[in-house]
This record gives C-alpha cells, structure tokens and sequence, in this order.
C-alpha cells in the first residue's frame, strides 16, 4: 500500500466500521476491549491515585498510549472503528428510555437512564428525564460517532482507539467534585481537546440535516454555547436544540452537586416524544457522515491512482521542480 492509497484506505474502512456497529452493536460486555480498557485503567487508578494533576497527566499518558498501542495491533480501521463507535447502543437506550416514559414506568426510565447521563436520575422527573436523554443523544453523537469516525479516517486505527481511550477516562474520571477534581483535570481537558472539532462538524451535520433549520441552528450555537461549562457540548446540544425547536439546559443535578447551566435553544421543553425526534436526527447526522466519508474515499482513491507529475518527470529523466 502506497502513501497515496492509505487515506482512501482508511476513509473506506472508517465507513465500513460505521456500518458495522449499526449492523452488529456492541460486543458482549464480556468481551468487549473498551469494557477490558476500563478494568485496566480501574485498576491502575487504585495504584496510583493521587490528589494531584501531575498524577493524573501521567495516568492519562499511560491510558491513551495504550489505547493507541491496541489500534497499532489491530491493524484495521474498519474493525477499530466498528468497536470504538456506538451509535447503534445510544440510539437504541434512548428509545428504550423514551418507551419506558411512554408506559408510565419513571422507575424503568430512571434506572436506564445512567447508561446515558452521570447525573442524578432519581431527581428527574419524566419531563427532565425527557430532556436529559435529549442532551445526551446530542453529546454522544459527537464522542460516540462523529468523533471516532473522523480519528479513524485521519490516524486510522491508532486514531480511533486513542480517542475513545481519551472519551474513556474522561467518563471515569473526568469529575469536577473532590476527588477528581485535581487527578481528573488531564482526562477531562484532553477530551475537551480531540473533541472540539468532531463537536463542530457534528453541528454542520445536523445543519444539513434539517436545511430548514440551519439558520436557527447556527443561531443557537453562537448564542448559547459560550455560556456552557463544556466547549463541545455546548456546540452539540443547542444545535440538536433548535433542530427539534426545543429548549435544553437549566439546572443539573450530579450525584455530587449541582449546576447551573444555561438555556439551550428556544422552545418548550423536551417532551416524551423528542427523544424519538432525537434518535432520528442522530441517525441521520450519521448517514450523512456515512455517505462524506463513502464519497471522499472514491474521491481520494481516484486522486492516488493519477500519475504523480514528479515521478513521471524522473522517470523520463527530467529534473523536478525545485531541484
């Protein structure tokens, strides 16, 4: 494989990753290497915890080079990609979530809800556990599809595994609160990093998705994403926001505290039947990712089959430009 055939390459497999995790789901549990990445860095937490953010930079060092490392020994984008995405799993919790609010059954919902949010389920009502699993669809797509899509098509599989090792500990302990307000500081702000593009792209996204609310779209971000407490989320959930025309953010209760966050969009809030609204949107948002990533790998492999000037020109005995 040449350097000019390895881009097309990895933009097909990213595809082909996709695609699977919408065919296949998730790995069972059991088996699945970022549940097995978790139980690593669980354990290595315990050993080398310290209420320090020197501690945790080398805790995330250690954690996103070996992520890395695991897409270096697997080889495949496709395959990398298929287990680092879940597109498949957060559209489905949700609308279990959503047909659990359906029948009546908050205490269904509550207990769903954790798969989604870290915040405080039993504080939420039907209503806010409508608007919850909303926000949540909107971040997700970013760290769970848009985000590993565009590291697996630009760094291939190392790419992709290093970014969900990042999303990762950011999820375990990436927590403004006592404990991991100092050791969590790396993991929390490296994710804000590799997330801030795929946050921007996943918004472009959702333009394109719904045209006819591309203005009001643009709109909300601008309004209301400098306010929120996270750079990419802030991006994502206004954007989902005013797609669907309705308003998220306000207070959110976590286990530990709770914050104050703005109003997102404009509208009424989220009722039961937005979290459908949402999962469709998300769905589409990652067909058309599909369908860039599908075109720039023809595109790119049509671009490395033409004959490279320079090569034709040594080959003909002619000096290249520049010598």
């Amino acid at each position: 494989m040449t350097t000019r055939g390895v881009l097309p390459r990895r933009l097909l497999g990213t595809a082909v990753g996709l695609l699977a995790d919408r065919l296949l789901g998730e790995p069972p549990a059991a088996l699945h290497p970022v549940a097995g990445f978790g139980r690593v860095m669980t354990s290595l937490e315990h050993a080398v915890y310290a209420d320090d953010r020197r501690a945790g930079l080398a805790y995330a060092a250690v954690g996103v080079g070996a992520g890395a490392l695991v897409g270096v020994a697997a080889g495949s984008t496709a395959a990398t990609v298929a287990v680092t995405s879940s597109g498949r799993m957060l559209r489905r919790t949700a609308r279990a979530v959503g047909a659990a609010l359906t029948c009546g059954d908050v205490d269904t919902a509550r207990a769903l809800l954790p798969a989604l949010v870290g915040r405080d389920p039993q504080a939420l009502d039907a209503p806010g556990i409508a608007a919850a699993t909303v926000e949540s669809v909107a971040e997700n797509t970013v760290d769970a599809v848009v985000a590993p899509a565009l590291f697996g098509a630009v760094l291939g599989a190392p790419g992709a595994a290093a970014h969900r090792a990042v999303n990762t500990l950011d999820a375990m302990v990436g927590h403004p609160d006592a404990h991991y307000g100092r050791f969590g500081w790396a993991g929390a702000r490296l994710d804000d990093v590799v997330a801030y593009v795929p946050a921007r792209v996943t918004a472009l996204l959702v333009c394109a998705a719904r045209p006819a609310r591309a203005g009001d779209v643009v709109t909300a971000v601008r309004r209301d994403a400098p306010a929120h407490p996270s750079p990419n989320a802030g991006v994502a959930e206004p954007a989902f926001a005013a797609a669907l025309g309705v308003e998220l953010g306000g207070p959110t209760q976590y286990p530990t505290h709770l914050e104050q966050r703005p109003r997102l969009g404009t509208g009424p809030r989220p009722a039961v039947g937005d979290i459908e609204r949402a999962a469709r949107l998300a769905d589409q948002v990652e067909w058309l990712l599909l369908a860039l990533l599908l075109a720039a790998a023809l595109l790119s492999a049509r671009a490395s089959r033409a004959p490279d000037p320079t090569a034709a020109r040594v080959a003909a005995g002619q000096p290249s430009k520049g010598s």
